[in-house]
């Protein structure tokens, strides 16, 4: 018999290729049902009232008006991710309390469903509202303070969350600083940008289930929400997943999920809506800002011995997933990096602005700006290179960190930083270490060129004590060989190829090739709970539940059970949350770690950066499928580079200036760096299935940094704030007394 080639290891062929570049692919606004109506939605046109009216009669007397729903429509109008606390319809009649009040211009108010689109759109805009206008606080800083507008009642100084580290003596700490740096950094919204809006289709199945067929990260907790909502039994509410056009964190809460089965339920008629772009910037939440405020000391030698901070982030009007996120962040602005003594505060502030959430990164990003800022200020400082500065100081496997526990085993920084460093060329090791190598010069008179280094880690998984396991379902059929395997699998593939990934290793499990293997997922009819595909997760999880189930089902096959059947839940270790008082915490049960080198050019003229290059090192553990890991690189640095220097949403007293993408401007094919160079390293995750590590989210985490110390390099100025734009960048230049000329 002839040997079969390992599934694991190759750049497979992508499942959806052939589709999505043919147009072929059906996304949720593709989607069409015989008799289908429309919906629209009427959203707050105030950042914090109280409504006191709603008259919807003229929207109801609209010609193919079928129906108009209110808050007083909605069983229990409450919803959210970790918390209820939005209501899915604002307005009075509600079975829930204080749904009355709009706290953002998110808000949802009114539902008009018609025949047309075009008949549900000039209805909603007859809805007639009334407001009473209540204080309203948009600054995150002034909503911490006594007397602040209360976002919610019951919120001190409306602060959602907050979370302390206090970590050996820091005044010791301070009597050992030899060296002192201080910083304050600020980091800006994203807007996801994914290239389908928010769009779904709701209707009564075969079954009489409830069934929303829409885009999201998570179906069994779309379910949930939903069904929570409804007042319903989860088993009569069905999810499906098609295609998904990207998520990033954007479709992990609800969007027209809730909504779209209301309809549908009430209407016993299938119902869709498309939000324009406009509505899915206002709609859904943002990448959360930040202001962080640090201050390190390290000795003449170059040892990390204190470090303080204060991390405020901005959550808007509800928590959605502000308390992970900011906890995230929480352990990341210390970085990756033996610090015996540290002090931390960070705090999840409600305002009323627009809601803030899960973003690639998940507060990692924010909090590695601050840490790489404050150790290249001290490599500056300590008159060090960089990179040596970091070599001195990042985790081991024996490390203690922050919290007071070591990280998980297999902790490969020191190897990353210097393969990565090293093939990037930036810079050099010798005898005395590590020293930056002569760039290249500028290509013209009024343009500056610096390169900049940072490293950094993020975690796989949920965090902090969260439940967190994995379904998987393993079919063995065929008469004396294996013919065909069937693997169920629910987690979402929102275009990073995670349904490729499965087969390839449901077909590593199962011992066939991966021609042989079927996969069935993003349906809550089919699958068991795969939890999101959120927290550079999937791979990790998935693949040790697909592994597990295999295994089992050829222990049935083996024994000649026909079909072999197997099903397996994958719970990895327990992770605690942080102690209330002194944070301890063994928060993640794996990591990924990363390290990158920037290469820029700077017109100090117009204040225009141009990113030359990126080397992009990562220990992925294992590479399950190497080319779609280059593509999640390369498109996590294309993205991290929009989000660096030219990402600027703009939000005055609560309202998007920028709800467009002529005005909020993304990356186009002639602002992404010139080059990317990714650099793979497989060591293997000790629980990872075939040593895989997760790293969807680690490309994005180190480049705002990197570009920072290279903008420095390049003008011997620090730029604290992201993104970078040309007016930032200018401002700032002029300000030091650098021009063109």
């Amino acid at each position: 018999m002839e040997e079969r080639t390992s599934s694991i290891g190759q750049s497979m062929f992508r499942d959806d290729a052939i589709g999505k570049v043919t147009g072929e692919t059906a996304y949720p606004g593709d989607i069409d049902l015989d008799g289908q109506l429309w919906m629209k939605i009427r959203f707050s046109d105030r950042v914090h009232a109280r409504i006191t009216a709603l008259d919807t009669s003229l929207a109801a007397a609209y010609p193919g008006v079928v129906a108009v729903f209110t808050a007083r429509d909605v069983p229990v109008n409450e919803y959210g991710l970790g918390i209820p606390d939005q209501p899915v319809l604002c307005g009075p009649g509600s079975s829930q309390a204080g749904a009355d009040i709009v706290r953002c211009v998110s808000d949802q108010i009114a539902l008009v469903v018609a025949e047309s689109e075009e008949a549900a759109a000039a209805a909603r805009d007859l809805i007639q509202i009334t407001y009473e206008d209540l204080p309203a606080v948009t600054d995150v800083l002034a909503a911490m303070e006594d007397g602040a507008p209360q976002v919610h009642p019951g919120a001190e100084r409306n602060i959602l969350c907050h979370y302390k580290i206090r970590h050996g003596d820091i005044e010791a700490g301070w009597r050992q600083a030899e060296v002192v740096v201080e910083g304050e950094y600020r980091t800006g919204y994203q807007e996801h940008a994914y290239l389908q809006p928010e769009a779904g289709l709701g209707f009564i199945d075969d079954e009489g289930r409830v069934t929303v067929v829409v885009a999201g990260q998570w179906v069994h907790k779309d379910r949930e929400q939903v069904a929570h909502a409804l007042g319903l039994p989860e088993e009569q509410v069905r999810i499906i997943y098609p295609a998904i056009g990207g998520a990033f964190g954007g479709r992990e809460d609800m969007s027209v999920q809730i909504v779209l089965a209301l309809a549908a339920w009430k209407l016993r008629r299938p119902v869709k809506i498309i939000w324009s772009r406009a509505e899915s910037i206002v709609g859904h939440h943002k990448r959360h800002p930040t202001i962080i405020r640090a201050r390190w000391g390290a000795t003449r030698q170059g040892k990390l011995v204190a470090a303080e901070a204060t991390v405020i982030g901005d959550s808007g009007p509800y928590a959605y997933t502000t308390p992970k996120v900011m906890g995230n962040a929480h352990f990341m602005v210390s970085g990756p990096y033996e610090i015996p003594n540290a002090s931390v505060d960070t705090y999840g502030v409600y305002t009323h602005n627009i809601p803030s959430g899960a973003f690639r990164g998940f507060g990692g990003p924010q909090g590695c700006f601050a840490a790489e800022g404050q150790m290249n200020k001290l490599a500056e400082a300590l008159d060090m290179d960089p990179v040596e500065l970091r070599l001195k100081n990042v985790l081991h496997d024996d490390s203690i960190t922050v919290l007071g526990t070591p990280l998980p085993p297999g902790v490969t920084l020191a190897r990353v930083v210097a393969e990565g460093v090293g093939q990037s060329g930036a810079w050099t090791q010798t005898a005395q270490g590590w020293q930056r190598a002569n760039g290249a010069p500028p290509t013209r008179s009024n343009r500056r060129r610096g390169t900049g280094v940072a490293i950094g880690f993020k975690n796989v998984g949920f965090s902090f004590g969260a439940a967190e396991h994995n379904w998987a379902t393993v079919e063995l059929y065929g008469a004396a060989e294996i013919e065909r395997v069937v693997v169920r699998q629910a987690g979402a593939d929102v275009g990073q190829g995670a349904h490729t990934v499965f087969r390839q290793m449901a077909a590593e499990g199962a011992g066939v090739p991966v021609e042989c293997v079927e996969l069935i997922g993003h349906d809550t009819a089919e699958t068991g709970n795969s939890g999101s595909t959120s927290a550079s997760r999937m791979t990790f999880m998935a693949g040790n539940a697909i592994k597990g189930a295999a295994e089992q089902a050829l222990e049935k096959w083996r024994t000649e059970e026909r079909p072999a059947i197997a099903t397996y839940k994958y719970v990895p270790p327990k992770t605690t949350p942080y102690d209330k008082e002194t944070g301890h915490a063994n928060p993640n049960f794996a990591y990924g770690y990363m390290a990158q080198v920037a290469e820029v050019e700077v017109d100090v003229e117009t204040g225009h950066i141009t990113i030359l290059r990126v080397v992009s090192a990562h220990d992925v553990g294992k590479a399950i499928n190497p080319q779609q890991i280059v593509g999640q690189v390369e498109g996590a640095v294309v993205q991290a580079a929009g989000y660096t220097v030219m990402e600027n949403l703009i939000s005055r007293e609560g309202r998007i200036l920028t709800p467009y993408l002529s005005t909020y401007l993304i990356p186009t094919v002639l602002d992404i760096p010139h080059e990317i160079e990714p650099v793979i390293l497989e060591y293997a995750d000790p629980r990872g299935p075939w040593g895989a590590r997760g790293m969807a989210e680690m490309p994005f985490m180190t480049l705002a940094p990197a570009v920072a110390a290279a903008l420095h390099d390049a003008t011997g100025i620090w730029f604290d704030e992201i993104p970078l734009t040309p007016e930032r960048v200018v401002f700032k230049l002029r300000q030091h007394g650098i021009d063109a000329f």
